[in-house]
């Protein structure tokens, strides 16, 4: 429609009456609104805004004025007429997921804006704005998360989400519970004495007389005609808010993961979201509750978002990565898909780089934590390396001037990468899961790599059932072709990755007497050799400590690292110790329910007649503990062992982290699916000092790492965690467990 290489054109949006597309465009240096005559192509810029990012925007249904939000949480709408901008409210913890997700309802009288609020960390609230007093009200009292209002289309309902179902879901390996799937459908009538759309129904039969025909044609016209009217005009929407949330009730038949809510006549639209915990290939569904019937329709499955037509007839949705236009009705079929793979936009890269540069400064500018920059001087900056996009010769070369700008914030989490570049086509390579040298002409078995006996989740191709190669065997042959040992052993696997292979093996360098099996090799042998390695350390633990002391490695703060520090420490939660390595923590989640786990206390113990007594809580380890870290664990990585240390858990061995928790929390992408991180939010500590950014964490005790003692199979600093945690052990500080008291005599 725009065709502009060096302008973003961000969330359009027709207007209600059909005459105007509005959307974000930055042609001028900042973004602006912009509206374009749909009839005469002409465009007209309303705002003059001098900084800051726009999302999604939201008509009115008169087509005259314009909702949405900004980057700094300011909720604002535009009248079109003069350009003038209002501010709503200002959200206090929204940030990038939910500011995309952000959305308001008009009434149908375009007087009234619902939106939600979070008045607190923990739940969100309903507020409705009046456009035409400028004043909002809280209608919903935050006691529970409520979020996505939509007034009805007759304008005598607020229907909205709220997490009320509380039903908790209980970990199979201890007594941790969560509350997923919360979410219900609500509705409230916006004045007193409205009529519930749940109201009881009068289940008795009706008897209908027969009225004569000219009287009927009469009543015939006279609806015709009030219709027409109703048309014309549109009716003022009224509210009482004393008392609404009281007059809210839910609509059965529906709960879970649900969310993204339209209201057209005489139905409410939402998305059906895979439930947390549901199976893999669960799929979301566009569904809406039918007020008359009172029942829950599907429109149609597997979607991943919509958007209904200004007169509620037509949904435009986007399924299996194509867009459609269907019926708003139950059971809605897709008959033709919008031609996009015919859609062509030419563009100047040099031009697109330049908006592409642009937008990264502004981002920056407009989004990091620190409103001074650091106390750098980022317009000049700006200029520095925008110089030097004219120089750029490849998107990879843009890049790299992203970096070196995003650098100078001297603050971690500044990254960028993607966009329009050129990758080379890959093939996937088949592993063995082995250790091989050149020996006789052939390759060598010299290990098959091996995790822990109970490590099944992948092994070596060649240690499964019935294979039965083993060490000191030669692989002569892959697939009938002799092997050449000019080339790595991969290379005759290069493509073959989970396919069927067939090895001619021998346990001497010779076809004689060599046998064929089948092999499905892996596609990497990353975890197997990750696997074996944790699996090394731990023994080396056991074996120093007789036993007594367990060993975890966690390897990050994402999901990664908290299923290793579950499926580790719960194996080993016996012992009467733990050496806990975050070494090369690369980071993830904020690990405070990591530290939770550690830090669980005796409360109580349980005599029992038989088996053994209990201690409580059940699944915990109450002896001492040690921490291993080193400059190569960051993020998350730094914050592990300083909530460690702040919880008192125990001794931190190694060398300081990497130093870096001012962190991300998202960003717009660039115009050309490229990316860009900005950090907006940083770490201070509960006496008011920042965490030192670019130091780490420091250690107790300051080991640094011996490489060639390492190259020889000694670890020293896993070797000081030993000697610390036995000291811990032995000394008068450690946990013991209380014998069971004199039993008493409760007959008196």
């Amino acid at each position: 429609m725009s065709q502009t290489s060096g302008v973003a054109e961000r969330s359009p949006a027709w207007s209600p009456d059909g005459k105007h597309v509005a959307y974000w465009s930055d042609a001028g240096g900042e973004y602006q609104l912009v509206l374009r005559n749909m009839t005469t192509g002409q465009t007209r810029t309303v705002t003059k805004f001098t900084s800051g990012f726009k999302y999604s925007i939201f008509w009115s249904p008169d087509s005259k004025k314009i909702a949405y939000v900004n980057q700094a949480m300011d909720i604002q709408f535009i009248e079109i007429a003069s350009g003038l901008v209002t501010t709503i409210d200002k959200g206090n913890y929204m940030f990038e997921g939910t500011l995309r997700g952000f959305s308001v309802s008009w009434s149908t009288d375009s007087k009234w804006i619902a939106y939600t609020k979070s008045p607190s960390r923990v739940s969100s609230a309903i507020f409705i704005y009046d456009t035409g007093s400028k004043t909002k009200r809280q209608v919903t009292s935050g006691f529970y998360s409520d979020a996505s209002p939509v007034f009805s289309a007759d304008g005598k309902h607020l229907f909205y989400s709220t997490n009320r179902k509380l039903s908790p879901n209980y970990s199979d390996l201890d007594n941790t519970f969560i509350y997923p799937n919360t979410t219900q459908l609500a509705v409230a009538t916006l004045i007193k004495d409205t009529e519930s759309i749940l109201k009881v129904k009068n289940d008795e039969l009706e008897l209908e007389e027969d009225e004569p025909k000219e009287e009927e044609n009469k009543k015939s016209k006279k609806k015709k005609s009030d219709d027409k009217e109703d048309e014309t005009e549109t009716k003022a929407v009224i509210i009482d808010f004393d008392g609404l949330e009281q007059r809210t009730e839910i609509i059965t038949g529906a709960s879970g993961n649900l969310g993204n809510m339209f209201a057209s006549d005489g139905k409410l639209i939402y998305v059906q979201y895979p439930n947390t915990g549901a199976a893999d290939d669960a799929k979301s569904a566009l569904k809406y509750y039918d007020i008359e019937e009172r029942e829950h329709k599907t429109i149609i499955d597997e979607i991943s978002g919509y958007e209904v037509s200004a007169n509620g007839e037509k949904i435009m949705v986007f399924k299996n990565a194509g867009i459609a236009v269907i019926e708003n009705s139950a059971d809605a079929e897709i008959k033709d898909k919008v031609p996009t793979g015919e859609m062509a936009m030419y563009i100047t890269p040099r031009e697109e780089w330049q908006q592409i540069f642009k937008e990264v400064w502004r981002l920056e500018r407009d989004y990091f934590y620190d409103v001074e920059m650091h106390g750098i001087d980022w317009q000049g900056l700006g200029k520095q390396y925008g110089d030097l996009i004219e120089q750029a010769n490849s998107r990879e070369d843009v890049n790299f001037i992203i970096g070196e700008l995003i650098g100078e914030l001297n603050a971690s989490h500044t990254y960028r990468g993607g966009g329009d570049q050129e990758d080379a086509k890959s093939i996937s390579t088949g592993y063995l899961g082995a250790d091989f040298i050149i020996a006789d002409g052939y390759y060598k078995v010299t290990k098959i790599i091996r995790g822990a006996e109970w490590d099944i989740e992948v092994v070596s191709p060649l240690s499964q059932s019935g294979v039965n190669v083993k060490k000191g065997d030669y692989i002569l042959a892959i697939n009938g072709q002799k092997v050449d040992t000019s080339k790595p052993i991969h290379a005759w696997m290069q493509g073959l990755a989970g396919s069927s292979v067939e090895l001619t093996v021998n346990s001497s360098a010779s076809l004689s007497g060599a046998r064929k099996v089948m092999v499905k090799p892996l596609s990497t042998e990353t975890r197997l050799r990750n696997l074996a390695w944790i699996n090394n350390y731990r023994k080396r633990v056991e074996e120093a400590t007789d036993g007594k002391i367990g060993y975890v490695f966690v390897p990050s703060t994402g999901q990664g690292g908290q299923t290793e520090l579950i499926r580790q420490y719960y194996g080993q939660i016996e012992k009467q110790g733990m050496i806990i390595d975050e070494r090369f923590n690369n980071g993830g989640q904020i690990p405070d329910r990591f530290i939770e786990l550690l830090n669980r206390k005796p409360l109580a113990f349980w005599a029992v007649r038989d088996g053994k007594d209990w201690d409580w809580p059940p699944v915990a380890n109450f002896g001492p503990k040690v921490m291993l870290i080193n400059g190569f664990a960051g993020s998350g990585g730094d914050a592990f062992p300083d909530y460690f240390r702040k919880a008192g858990l125990g001794t931190i061995i190694g060398l300081r982290t990497w130093g870096g928790l001012i962190g991300i929390s998202g960003a717009p992408s660039l115009i050309d699916n490229g990316s860009v991180t900005v950090p907006t939010f940083r770490m201070y500590d509960p006496d008011g000092k920042w965490f030192k950014e670019g130091h780490g964490i420091d250690p107790d005790i300051e080991v640094p790492q011996d490489f060639e003692q390492l190259s020889k199979g000694t670890d020293v600093q896993l070797e000081a965690a030993i000697k610390e945690v036995l000291s811990l052990l032995n000394g008068s500080d450690a946990f013991k467990k209380p014998a069971r008291p004199t039993r008493e005599d409760r007959s008196k």
